[in-house]
């Protein structure tokens, strides 16, 4: 079904891995639309509660692949973008959550899809950057308005005007990641991140996912109405019974989703 990613689940956690080390996992039009395949299985499926996304071999995703942007048209480069952007959202919009495990290069196409991701891990080994406009071109896949959001406009714009690369401690630093290990432990520290997040209630869980995704495109009284409601209706759900009930007999809770 996959030639260019892998999808493996183990306990409710998928990790989906980009398979093209010799190209450093650069994102051909065939990648894209098998990650679009691999999100939209896991988002559907009932046995997976989360996402991991990694990389094969030294790269997390090291950028667009050249050879198919250097003769692209106006309208093919806009055509690619748009797909991009639609497959990128998917991951940003998941209501089961999606860490990035970046374990080296995440640079161009590669740092837009770790930011669309709902937060970022990285090995001390990791890059970031979004170098398009060495290429005369600028980044087509989110990169100019989620890297904003995330460091806020000046950083954004220096690190998209000089195309620079950042190791990651730096992007720790400027909050483009939440946290740097050790490479050999940054599956492991995702995994067990996932598993902390898939104790909770699991409506909770989407319900604070898409509060904070509109939200932030929102007026703060309208984001904060948005939220209000989102309070109502978990308050209605069997989860929320379950939950204050565990609470007050102090045992763990047993959640269903419902």
């Amino acid at each position: 079904m996959y030639s260019c990613i892998t999808l493996a689940v183990s306990d409710r956690v998928a990790t989906i891995t980009v398979n093209r080390p010799e190209k450093l996992n650069a994102l051909n039009a065939a990648t894209i639309g098998e990650l679009e395949m691999a999100i939209d299985e896991c988002r559907t499926r009932e046995d997976i509660g989360a996402v991991i996304l990694t990389g094969a071999g030294k790269g997390f995703i090291a950028g667009a692949d050249i050879s198919e942007l250097a003769n692209q048209s106006p309208i093919d480069a806009k055509s690619r973008a748009l797909r991009g952007q639609r497959v990128f959202a998917k991951f940003e919009r998941s209501p089961k959550p999606v860490i990035a495990a970046v374990n080296g290069f995440a640079l161009g196409g590669g740092c837009e899809l770790a930011m669309s991701c709902h937060f970022r891990l990285a090995s001390e080994f990791a890059k970031f950057g979004q170098p398009e406009v060495k290429l005369g071109i600028c980044p087509g896949y989110g990169g100019t308005q989620r890297l904003p959001r995330l460091v806020g406009k000046g950083r954004a714009l220096q690190l998209l005007l000089t195309g620079e690369m950042i190791d990651a401690q730096e992007a720790y630093r400027i909050g483009l990641v939440n946290k740097v290990y050790p490479a050999a432990e940054l599956l492991p520290a995702a995994d067990a991140m996932l598993r902390q997040i898939l104790a909770n209630g699991p409506l909770a869980i989407a319900m604070c996912i898409e509060a904070v995704q509109h939200g932030l495109d929102a007026q703060l009284d309208d984001a904060l109405t948005l939220e209000a409601n989102h309070f109502a209706i978990l308050a209605g759900t069997a989860d929320m019974r379950e939950g204050t009930s565990a609470f007050l007999a102090k045992r763990p809770p047993a959640f269903t989703g419902r």
